[in-house]
């Protein structure tokens, strides 16, 4: 198994252990209620950051950074099984997304 995978399948494992009477029962509702945990772990990430100039900067607290990071990425791999996506597909995905962007950074884009 690789890593993606073991990723995986670590979050259907969690998925046991969610309330389900809770969850949105529609997919539409699910992507959505993802979409806003997604936004507002960026947003915890974010306030970790020095962006405020008006105030007395912090020290960066990388320990923490990378936690609200796998938050994100929790709540991404969740989006990606609900959406059907397996590991290969994101691979494949990926990839063509990323040709995509390469070539409108080389053309100035």
């Amino acid at each position: 198994m690789d890593k993606l995978d073991y990723i995986f399948q670590m979050q259907k494992d969690l998925e046991k252990y969610v309330t389900i009477s809770r969850y949105p029962k529609k997919l539409e509702d699910r992507i959505s209620a993802l979409s806003v945990a997604i936004i507002h772990e960026a947003v915890e990430l974010q306030r970790l950051t020095n962006w405020k100039w008006w105030k007395t900067p912090l020290d960066f607290d990388l320990k923490l950074a990378k936690e609200e990071l796998i938050d994100i990425l929790h709540f991404v791999i969740q989006v990606s099984i609900e959406l059907g996506m397996s590991p290969s597909e994101i691979l494949q995905e990926f990839s063509r997304k990323h040709s995509i962007n390469m070539k409108r950074q080389k053309t100035n884009y």
